[in-house]
This record gives structure tokens, sequence and C-alpha cells, in this order.
């Protein structure tokens, strides 16, 4: 007999990955902040230095089908609070870090691993569980944790103020474990029925705009379960794919990589450069919970809207010349945490739409590796240009050509046509 509470346990599973993804992703989007105190210290050159955050990216782009399947297969609640514990050596070892190969070793090679056995790549899919009405809401209101692990920033470059930046990692490290442990150990569940429950709006037709597994059956589709070789073998995948890689790859990561310290060149003093990120980050979350728009308009057209927000951010950043124009700083921030905090949630909701099954986990797993194959090239190629330019504008604007290309591939891959996708599988 199915429970049928007063309060949905769904919730608390949304609360959980807010939490979740604001300290597991605040661990990686601290780079920025770390950044310049590290330049400083060691002269090394600002793209071998942001190296290391391509590979953390690419790292964590293809560790995540392997949690995402792992998740699938076994019990999530104990492998993420093994991925937590992992995370946190991993990121207390960079405090004694005094070679650049220390850290590709440690932030590129081992802090993503715990990330994507304690982050996304797991709590996506137990949204995805939880959820079959307002799967947009529930992904939107869940990552909002990721526009919090930006503003992350404004708490670091403070501990870093006060104690240098080798105990920071301590205190980000210990702060990880407090929080994250209790949540992951006792309270997680990546299952509705492992609570007796059934996922939300399971026994109703969603509204439109995110279609269902379930409701593709009601209306005729193929009732087969997609599998990973299944879904790699249609365009719309490798269109998700795609999206991946150029919007949050490389668009977005050759930007924030190297946000505060193009604030810093400008003329501003790192506490205003961290709290433009910090700005970004806050913003983002009102973008990830407009993200339930999608839900009714459709998920292509919430998309279209946040690449013209995303390039017109940029747009106000490359007009930047000095320090005498705050404004256009905060409008960047404003619009690009709106662009993407709109895209973060959208593209596992197509996905969901498009793909959803016992395998959702592996399928949306293996997207993440075009997020993992552009953060390699995003980050790097952004200290690249600088170093050979003496300028961040070309890579700024080498990113809008990117968003643009991503809304392409997402109206091509079509959530909006998922049934007919099913029909035809």
């Amino acid at each position: 007999m199915v429970k049928r509470p007063a309060f949905f346990y769904g919730w608390v599973i949304v609360g959980i990955a807010i939490a979740g993804m604001a300290l597991v992703y605040g661990t990686r989007h601290s780079f920025a902040v770390f950044f310049p105190p590290v330049l400083d210290e060691f002269g090394w050159s600002r793209g071998g230095t942001a190296l290391m955050l391509s590979l953390n990216i690419l790292v964590y782009g293809f560790t995540a089908p392997i949690a995402g399947s792992l998740g699938d297969r076994w019990k999530p609640h104990r492998v993420m609070p093994i991925g937590v514990v992992f995370l946190g050596l991993a990121t207390a070892g960079c405090a004694f870090a005094s070679e650049l190969w220390h850290f590709y070793l440690l932030f590129g090679f081992l802090m993503p691993v715990g990330s994507a056995f304690s982050g996304w790549p797991l709590l996506g899919p137990a949204l995805a569980n939880w959820f079959s009405k307002r799967r947009g809401l529930a992904m939107g209101v869940g990552q909002m944790g990721g526009g919090l692990s930006f503003t992350y920033g404004i708490f670091v470059e403070f501990v870093i103020s006060q104690l240098g930046w080798r105990h920071a990692f301590f205190v980000v490290a210990g702060v990880l474990a407090a929080v994250l442990l209790p949540l992951y150990l006792f309270l997680f569940r990546y299952r509705p029925e492992s609570k007796g429950l059934k996922a939300y709006g399971s026994d109703e037709l969603p509204a439109t705009g995110g279609l269902t597994a379930e409701t593709a059956a009601g209306k005729g589709a193929s009732s087969r379960d997609w599998t990973l070789g299944r879904a790699v073998r249609t365009y719309q995948w490798w269109c998700l794919l795609a999206a991946q890689l150029l919007f949050w790859g490389m668009g977005c990561y050759m930007v924030l990589a190297h946000q505060v310290k193009f604030v810093q060149d400008m003329g501003y003093s790192s506490p205003f450069a961290a709290s433009v990120f910090a700005l970004f980050g806050i913003v983002m979350m009102v973008g990830q919970i407009s993200a339930a728009m999608s839900d009714w308009i459709g998920r292509e057209k919430t998309m279209t809207l946040a690449v013209i927000l995303s390039i017109g951010a940029l747009v106000a950043l490359v007009s930047v010349r000095d320090a005498s124009q705050p404004w256009l700083l905060y409008l960047y921030a404003v619009l690009f945490g709106c662009g993407a905090g709109l895209v973060a949630p959208l593209i596992f909701a197509g996905a969901a739409d498009l793909f959803y099954g016992r395998h959702y986990g592996a399928i949306s797993g293996l997207i993440l590796t075009g997020f993992g194959i552009g953060g390699i090239i995003g980050p790097w190629l952004g200290g690249y240009i600088y170093d050979i330019s003496g300028s961040y504008i070309p890579a700024f604007i080498l990113s809008m050509a990117c968003f643009g290309v991503a809304g392409i591939t997402f109206w091509i891959a079509a959530p909006r046509k998922a049934v007919k996708l099913r029909v035809r599988s």
C-alpha cells in the first residue's frame, strides 16, 4: 500500500540537493578566488595555472557516467558519503601543494572524483526519480545550490584574507564534511520506493513542456526502457552532449575561471571582484528557479532566452574598460546569472523528457562528459589567449559564439518531441 503523507518527502531530497550542490561545487568554484593569491605566490602563467581547473572539469566529466551508472545499480546513499570524504581529503591536501603538478593531481584529478560521487551525477537522477510532474521545477530548485556555490567565494575570500590561502583549503574541507556527511548518511534516499512512496505526479499527466516516461507510455509510445546504448545511438543525445559541452564546459568556464582576475586587471579590489562573482551566484539561483517556466512554455524557448541573456552579459563585460564602470559589472552578473542558471537544470530536464527510465542516471551522467571535454578547453584556453594577447576580450567573444551554437543544438535535440522519439524507438 502506497503512503500518501501530507508532506511529500521528495522536497527533503530537493533540500539535500541544494546543500550538496552548494558545498560540493563550492570547492571547485572557489578556484576563482584562490587563483590570484596562488599566482602571486608562485608566479606561474595564467594558462598553466588555470589548467588545474580544466583538468578538474575533464576528470569530473568522465567520472560522472561511472557515478551515475553506479547509482542505477547500487546504493547511492552509501556511495555519496565516501565521495564527500574523498573530496574533503583532496581539498585539504591542496594546502600542502608547492609545485604546479601538486595542484594538477589534487585539484585536477582527485577532487573531481569526489565531486562526481557526491554531486549532481547522483543528485540529479534522484530528483528525476522523485518527481514525474514538475520535474523542471524540482531540478531548478535543487540546482539552486549550484548558484550558492558561486557565492561561496565570498566566504572563501574572507577566510583567505584572515588565514591565508593554505588554511582556507582546510576550512573548505571541514565545512564540506560537517554538513554533508550527516545529510547523506541519514536523510538521503535515491528512490521514493525506499520510503514506500511514489514519484510526485506519477498518477497524473504533467503540464506541457515536460513529458515523462509515464506520459509517453500513456499516449501509446514505446514502453521499452531506455538503455545507455539505445540513447547514444540517437542524434538527440549527441545534441544534448554538444549543448552541455559548448554552453557550460567551454562558454561558461572560459569566463568564470578568469572573471575575478579580469575585474582586478580593470583596477578593482579583490573583495569587489569576489562580490561580483557572488552576485552572479545569487542571481543564478533566480535563473535556476525560473527554469520551472520550461514546464509551461517549453524547454527550447527557455533555452533561447538563456542564450540571449548570456550573450548580453558578455557584451556588458567586454565593454568594461576601467574602474569607473561598476554598473557594467553588475549588469554582467545579473544577466549571466539568469542565463547560466536557466541552462543548468534545463539540459537535464530535457534529457529526462527524452530518455527517462531505469538507466537515466548513466544516460545523464554520460552527458556530463560533454561538460568535461569542454571544461578541459575553456579555462585553459581563456588563460592561454590572455598569455599570448594580453587581453581576455577574444576569449569572451568566443564564449558568446559557444552560447549561440549550444542553443541551436538544443533546439535540434527537441525535448518537445519526446513522444515521437519513443514511438520511433
